[in-house]
């Protein structure tokens, strides 16, 4: 892949308390990732050295004030150096206002490069909700400061783990609230969204099962009639908008389906439903990708993990995938984009 051809991915380092600074760079120590993106780090060299300190690493940091002034080689981490200040002094492991704050300007600054051309992509290392919240941000997540700084209401979450991709028709809300949350309208609109996702990364037409609820797919509503009230109607209406939607599948084997070629994808219908199937698969190596967005985000499906940031022993294994994920999403998105189709 050429220097022209390679996507130009930003990659966030998120809470700066966390493990993001440490995952962020181990995972550059992959020399495979230059030869699929060129990586540019947006962060703190002070925090980024600290860390590095830390956990025993030696990166060669090249800062740069622009991405066009990166090497993107292996062995050289281009650094995109906000110097926010006071983050040299935060306390590993901890809920901290700057960290919060810190986080959401390095996604800020990642998201500005992306909707400028400046960068292709974006891959996030974990940022912290409660240090978003202490700190003022005005978002409770990623997915949020997305939506809104991108203008894209319709964004959801998809999971990408080896063959599978896991929509959720609800996210981050209680098991009861998101049970609540379903109707006909929602899984029509969440098929809708998730089948232009599809089509902005190049797979038009592609087949979308949908998760039941109950057990052994409510058994014709003896354990339950949530399938008949609310999931088969909403199928039928997806179908009938033009998308190629099908179910309920109880849930126990719906993942396996498409593990063995059934369906292209699943709408979850709730947050541990999709996660578990994922994480059974590679725990590792499942990324959640936000769609709907005018450009490729990825990031980890981990959190900060503050009861080990800064002790060396976080795995990189996640954010390296985050960044080839969106380096192979990015090429999908251009692809698509250039045939009409996306």
């Amino acid at each position: 892949m050429t220097e022209t051809t390679r996507p130009l991915i930003a990659v966030t380092i998120g809470d700066p308390a966390g493990i993001g600074p440490e995952v962020v760079l181990g995972a550059l120590e992959d020399a495979d990732l230059y030869e699929v993106c060129r990586p540019l780090v947006i962060g703190d060299a002070s925090v980024l050295e600290r860390v590095a300190g830390l956990v025993g690493r030696k990166p060669v940091l090249h800062r740069v004030a622009r991405p066009d002034d990166g090497q993107y080689t292996a062995g050289t981490i281009d650094l995109l150096d906000l110097a926010t200040p006071g983050v040299e002094r935060l306390a590993m492991g901890e809920v901290q206002a700057d960290a919060g704050r810190a986080a959401f300007s390095y996604a800020r600054r990642a998201i500005e490069l992306c909707l400028g051309g400046d960068a292709d992509a974006m891959a996030t290392a974990p940022i912290n909700k409660e240090a978003l919240q202490s700190g003022g941000v005005p978002f409770l997540d990623h997915t949020a400061m997305l939506a809104t700084l991108t203008g894209s209401p319709r964004s959801m979450t998809l999971f990408t783990v080896e063959n599978l991709r896991i929509f959720f028709a609800t996210r981050h809300l209680p098991l009861a609230q998101a049970i609540a949350e379903l109707s006909i309208e929602l899984i029509v609109e969440q098929l809708v969204n998730a089948d232009a996702a599809l089509v902005q990364y190049g797979l038009p037409g592609a087949r979308i099962a949908v998760a039941a609820l109950n057990p052994h797919n409510g058994e014709d509503g003896i354990f339950g009639d949530a399938e008949i009230r609310i999931l088969r109607p909403g199928v039928q209406e997806a179908c009938r908008l033009g998308v190629h939607a099908s179910g309920p599948f109880a849930a126990d084997s719906v993942f396996q389906r498409m593990r063995e070629g059934g369906c292209d994808a699943v709408l979850s219908l709730f947050h541990d439903q999709g996660h578990i199937a994922a994480k059974s698969v590679d725990y590792y190596r499942t990324i959640a990708l936000t769609t709907g967005l005018p450009f490729v985000r990825s990031s980890v499906d981990h959190g900060t993990a503050f009861d080990i940031a800064g002790k060396g022993v976080a795995k990189s294994t996640s954010m390296a995938e985050a960044i080839r994920v969106a380096a192979d999403y990015t090429q999908r998105f251009q692809q698509a984009a250039e045939r009409g189709t996306g």
